[in-house]
């Protein structure tokens, strides 16, 4: 298989057109091409805009057109496919994996492929009833705090732009976007520079990928909340849950926590019960709104609007001279700010988008760097407390309900507060209080996010617009916590696995999963020990 680099296509040639670009940069007529495919999909607008290619492509005497083409472009490759490790028996007890975010939900899809069909215990719901709490929560104000944006199927990420993007590179990510694809996302995840999936398309894969599961013998448990391992000599050997019908206990021995980021109770109960974590960096600050339109002529000049040209996004950073870094974070292009609390009288932020990206304002998380060292204490829950008081300082800022407090960009730089939205007219539901957010966060953060936004707007012309509005509080970005760990994944009581962005392993839906498959083989190489030992 031969890979090409840097193939492009000016926006008004189709992409039918690849084969032929392909053959140019291999000196070869098209026929001898027997396949072709996009690897990777980006969009370059340094200069003009057009669509950047990475292409496979195989054809007839593969060395040979190699050795001529002479083309610093063109490499041989080999294909990396991940394949699930070897089935091994039914055991005689199920792993128990707690949570169904991507984490959760790719462990037990792995499990089960491979012959060791888990218990899934999810506290929240289903996607379709949660889908219905979460809208009345937007709608009314009434917060489920079992069945929100944060908890129930799918995670956090079931309500966001289901990006999947990620900086890391493992051979699981393909398997991840491949059986994504399999279970009803659009194809384009397996080749575009930033893949999403949006929240709507995520809904159904989600269900789909329930059904296979179910199928491969999975018992999944919505509505069931980890009440604590049952621990013997070190070991776990049961679980136990509370759910519709009471607390029940399962046997179990090998007990996976994708507990995701949010899971604060559960955090504390066990490092009540001795499980070994320690506290992390993370980042806290707002959500950034501005009009699409004004993102996109920013990003593609002249050509923004062009029909095959998706909702501009942006990444940005920078690192001030108070030793904190400011960045964007979840951008959501032609999307919404959404209330996403888990937790009475706690306002918190959050970005979500469809797949079409066709809402009138962009939005994102502007973000400050929080280490330890600014927590109250020096504990692995003192994070949680910090992010506590900052929604609580929200919440009461916006006067009860969920309203969120928020300020135009303009009156944020002068300390003076807002009366009402400019051309950015804010999404987040409930909705908003107009306010001084001077008044809500902490001197040093508003300090940081004052001096970044003039730095970023020279980066991304417009972003420190007058009229862009500022939603507080985003609290939830990553988790404040590590639990602990050895290389093979396992915690210091053993049988207990953490996995994924909850337990401070990864930062994001492809990670996170990619985390969860990566337990799941310790898990089956701990199963085939046991089988060896028989």
């Amino acid at each position: 298989m031969l890979q090409i680099e840097h193939v492009k296509l000016t926006l008004d040639e189709p992409e039918s057109t690849l084969r032929q670009k392909a053959a140019a940069a291999l000196r070869v007529p098209v026929g001898e091409i027997t396949a072709c495919r996009p690897l990777r999909r980006a969009i370059d607008a340094r200069e003009g805009v057009c669509f950047v290619y990475t292409l496979r492509v195989a054809v007839k005497n593969e060395s040979r057109v190699l050795a001529r083409c002479r083309n610093r472009q063109v490499s041989a490759v080999g294909e990396e496919v991940y394949r699930l490790p070897e089935p091994v028996p039914a055991p005689r007890v199920r792993p128990v994996v707690v949570g169904a975010g991507p984490a959760g939900l790719f462990c037990a899809l792995a499990l089960a492929r491979c012959g060791a069909a888990p218990v899934l215990l999810e506290r929240g719901q289903g996607v379709e009833r949660r889908g219905e709490d979460v809208e009345r929560f937007w709608s009314t104000g009434e917060l489920d705090p079992e069945s929100n944006v944060q908890f129930g199927e799918g995670g956090a990420g079931a309500f966001s732009d289901g990006k999947l993007n990620t900086g890391t590179r493992d051979p699981r990510h393909r398997f991840i976007l491949e059986t994504l694809v399999r279970h009803g996302a659009p194809e384009s995840i397996l080749y575009d520079a930033k893949p999403h999936v949006g929240t709507d398309y995520l809904h159904r894969v989600l269900k789909s990928v329930r059904e296979e599961l179910t199928s491969l013998g999975c018992d999944i448990r919505f509505g069931h909340r980890l009440e604590g391992p049952v621990i013997e000599n070190g070991a776990v050997r049961a679980v136990r849950a509370a759910g519709p019908e009471g607390v029940c206990e399962l046997p179990a021995t090998a007990l996976v926590l994708a507990l995701g980021n949010s899971a604060r109770d559960t955090f504390q109960m066990l490092y009540a019960a001795g499980v070994p974590m320690e506290p992390k960096p993370l980042a806290v600050g707002v959500r950034i709104e501005h009009r699409q339109a004004d993102i996109d002529l920013a990003q593609y000049k002249a050509l923004a609007g062009h029909p095959r040209l998706p909702a501009a996004s942006y990444k940005l950073s920078c690192h001030l001279e108070n030793g904190r870094g400011v960045f964007s974070f979840c951008v959501c292009p032609g999307g919404t700010v959404v209330a996403a609390a888990s937790e009475t009288a706690r306002a918190v932020t959050n970005g979500m988008s469809l797949y079409a990206r066709d809402g009138e304002n962009c939005n994102g998380g502007l973000l400050v760097s929080v280490t330890p060292e600014d927590f109250p204490g020096h504990g692995p829950l003192d994070g949680i407390a910090f992010q506590r008081a900052l929604e609580e300082r929200a919440f009461a800022a916006g006067g009860g309900g969920y309203i969120a407090p928020a300020q135009r960009v303009e009156d944020f730089l002068l300390r003076r507060p807002s009366a009402g939205p400019g051309r950015v007219v804010p999404t987040y539901r409930p909705g908003v209080r107009w306010c001084d957010l001077w008044d809500v966060l902490p001197e040093w953060l508003c300090e940081s996010l004052a001096q970044a936004l003039p730095v970023l707007d020279r980066k991304v012309r417009g972003y420190a617009d007058p009229d862009a509005v500022l939603t507080a509080v985003e609290t939830r970005s990553s988790c404040p916590l590590r639990i602990l760990r050895d290389e093979g994944g396992e915690a210091a009581i053993r049988g207990l696995w953490p996995c994924g962005e909850g337990a401070g392993y990864a930062g994001g839906i492809l990670s996170a999963a990619a985390d969860g498959v990566r337990t799941a083989e310790h898990i089956l190489e701990k199963l085939r020990e046991k089988e060896r030992a028989l």
